[in-house]
């Protein structure tokens, strides 16, 4: 059996359907699964990763963990306490799902604080682990899709600034082999889009797959900022906007490391747009 929480997000939500394909006894779990967020056959159970008793049946029967890294609730997942739960349970090996922010933010305690704190309670947990950091998801775009729908109408600041965007399919495809196969202990994936995008070139990749015209409006770092701030902290979003205006070497670099577990190139952005334009129609 293998526990997948965070199983109603862009990662977990793929990784449930690709190892119930394969045949694989999957137990899907998040704070509000319902039954219908699961294929068939998969057994789902609502749990909190930051109330470890909560864990227990889930991790009933399992051999082996996803975890993703708490996601906004991070600072309440106490992950000592929650590998703690699973080891006793019997569980051998560990996925964690964790942030390129972990190597490339380490003084954001919200990028990148956090992250490496669960990370080092993974590698000193005695489990078997595997640690995947992927960069900015493709998703992201969802952020877009209202008034993409709507207006025709992208805004979005650093126009020109690129990120290798990863599709959470391929990291979803690369945890399903950390799981199922030996060979990956003790090893730390960076995951990448397999080129830079800029926004503007997303833009430009939507409306091509709308077969219509979308107008890009590049905002300023204020602007952008007092939007994110509807939603986000202020320290997440002045990290985010400095990862977006500024990245590191290291968070442009694009890794190797999905070409060579799966062995082909990751999906560009066109490909993770190509599959989800109905969102934006």
């Amino acid at each position: 059996m293998i526990v997948v929480t965070g199983a109603t997000g862009n990662v977990g939500r793929s990784l449930v359907q690709i190892l119930a394909a394969a045949g694989r006894p999957v137990t899907a779990t998040s704070r509000a699964i319902e039954a219908t967020d699961a294929p068939e056959g998969v057994r789902h159970i609502r749990a909190d990763l930051t109330q470890p008793d909560s864990l227990r049946p889930v991790f009933d029967s399992a051999e082996a963990l996803f975890l993703q890294n708490g996601g906004p609730s991070a600072h309440h997942l106490s992950a000592p306490d929650l590998l703690d739960a699973a080891k006793s349970a019997g569980i051998r090996r560990v996925v964690l799902l964790s942030s390129q922010g972990a190597a490339t933010r380490p003084e954001s305690v919200s990028h990148g604080g956090i992250a490496r704190s669960i990370e080092d309670a993974v590698e000193q947990s005695g489990l078997d682990w595997t640690i995947l950091r992927p960069g900015g998801f493709a998703s992201n775009a969802y952020a877009w899709a209202e008034s993409v729908r709507t207006r025709r109408v992208i805004a979005a600041p650093f126009a020109d600034v690129g990120l290798p965007v990863v599709d959470p399919a391929d990291i979803a495809e690369v945890a399903a082999v950390a799981l199922r196969e030996d060979g990956h202990e003790g090893r730390t994936y960076e995951l990448t889009g397999p080129a830079l995008s800029t926004p503007r070139q997303r833009a430009r990749t939507i409306a091509d797959a709308l077969g219509e015209p979308v107008r890009f409006d590049e905002q300023t770092r204020e602007e952008a900022r007092t939007q994110m701030l509807r939603f986000m902290p202020e320290p997440v979003a002045d990290t985010t906007l400095d990862i977006l205006g500024d990245p590191t070497p290291a968070e442009q670099r694009i890794s190797p490391d999905i070409e060579r577990i799966l062995s082909r190139p990751p999906r560009t952005f066109a490909d993770w747009t190509h599959d989800h334009i109905a969102a934006f129609r």
